[in-house]
């Protein structure tokens, strides 16, 4: 059964090391490093928090809302992102968006004041946004015949970045003071803007294209076209596994700590597992998009995570919740599969208005779902909280079938 198993992945890898041999690899491999230091550092903020409330005497509920700030603007910026991307091209966009980061990192690390940090925050937020509907959209155009793969490859990259940056961050933080924390990310920024610049197509649109004006016959059309069901399936799909990953992120070291006893060291380690297993788990997911479609592989994500959700209250020993994490970490596969299915759907020049647009209505949605689900644990219901999110993804499987078939 072992040997047939790996022939099946066989074609799965080869797919995505595809994505990374040919002419093209070099625009794959720029992007991707734009979203290893862009994801990466957002998980950073969490990591300096204790620090950045010792410096500014921030209580927890303000420092809980500086990461509200953070997510929200990122989710607001995804339109005027998409927007951007239309108009001005996606190299001039991925450029940008970099070039704010930094900016605003620095801003952070040299304020005196907590409303400097906040202010900086909101705007990396925003910044690092254009970056995320530019990514998907010159990808798809690079890669029109195996774009899960490539996609697969850049979405890996930030999950990269989330198991390293925040380590690397909290011992610089640790060692030296909790600015150089954020501050040793600005040279990458600055570095990688430089290859942007360099190495993505200056036109990755039609002339026509770039040119698109807006006006309430292009947002009728928009909407027209955000109507259609297959679209109006992916997103609410996207809105639910949003949702999960949200909730799951933010709350599983706490679940570790407080039900199952581990120490906070070997808590951040599974949860850092849990993130350094979407390095293997998309570009695989990716591929698999592009061999059997949709509706044969987002199922079995599904499946593994009601498994891995459902058996968090059962399961005691370190080993048993190491397994149960490798499962969990299947949901990382989810977006690499709907956001190039959802992608290719929509027309080219519109694209990047269009995915910026359901990007802001999914996460703002999702944005919502971690309160909920403190509201449960802070009541005693940790256990059938995950039970709550099993039922989501089983909805999300459910929810695949009225997709039409590839």
């Amino acid at each position: 059964m072992l040997p047939s198993a790996v022939r099946r992945l066989g074609p799965l890898t080869q797919r995505a090391k595809h994505a990374l041999n040919d002419s093209r690899s070099r625009i794959v491999l720029a992007v991707a490093a734009g979203w290893f230091i862009s994801l990466g550092v957002r998980m950073v903020y969490p990591v300096l928090l204790p620090h950045i409330r010792t410096a500014y005497g921030l209580d927890l509920t303000s420092a809980g809302f500086l990461l509200t700030v953070l997510w929200a603007a990122y989710a607001l910026g995804q339109l005027p992102g998409g927007i951007v991307s239309d108009r001005m091209g996606e190299r001039i966009t991925l450029v940008v968006s970099t070039l704010i980061a930094g900016l605003m990192l620095l801003l952070v690390v040299g304020a005196g004041s907590a409303i400097v940090v906040f202010a900086a925050t909101a705007l990396f937020g925003f910044g690092t946004a254009l970056y995320g509907v530019a990514r998907f959209t010159i990808i798809s155009k690079t890669y029109p015949d195996n774009g899960g793969a490539a996609i697969g490859v850049t979405l890996a990259a930030g999950d990269l970045g989330n198991a390293i940056l925040p380590v690397v961050a909290s011992v610089i933080a640790t060692a030296f003071v909790w600015q150089l924390g954020f501050g040793f990310v600005v040279p990458l920024f600055a570095l990688v803007s430089i290859g942007l610049w360099f190495v993505v197509p200056k036109q990755a649109a039609d002339a026509d294209e770039s040119e698109m004006v807006l006006s309430r016959e292009t947002a009728r059309y928009v909407v027209s076209e955000l109507r259609r069901p297959p679209i109006v399936v992916v997103t609410l799909i996207l809105v639910l596994g949003f949702s999960l990953a949200l909730t799951l992120t933010g709350f599983y070291p706490t679940y570790l700590i407080e039900e199952k006893g581990l120490s906070p060291a070997v808590a951040a380690t599974l949860f850092s597992l849990y993130f350094a297993l979407g390095v293997f788990v998309k570009p695989l997911a990716g591929s698999a998009y592009d061999q059997f479609g949709i509706r044969r592989t987002l199922p079995v994500i599904f499946v593994l995570a009601i498994v891995a959700l459902l058996s968090l209250s059962v399961v005691e020993s370190l080993w048993s919740l190491v397994l149960v994490t490798v499962l969990l970490s299947s949901l990382l596969g989810n977006i690499a599969i709907t956001m190039p299915y959802l992608t290719d759907l929509l027309p080219e020049e519109i694209q990047g208005t269009s995915l910026g647009l359901l990007r802001t209505t999914y996460m703002l949605f999702a944005a919502a779902s971690p309160p909920l689900f403190g509201i449960l644990a802070d009541h005693g219901y940790f256990d059938e909280g995950f039970v709550l999110l099993a039922a989501v993804a089983g909805t999300m499987a459910l929810l695949v079938l009225f997709l039409p078939r590839q």
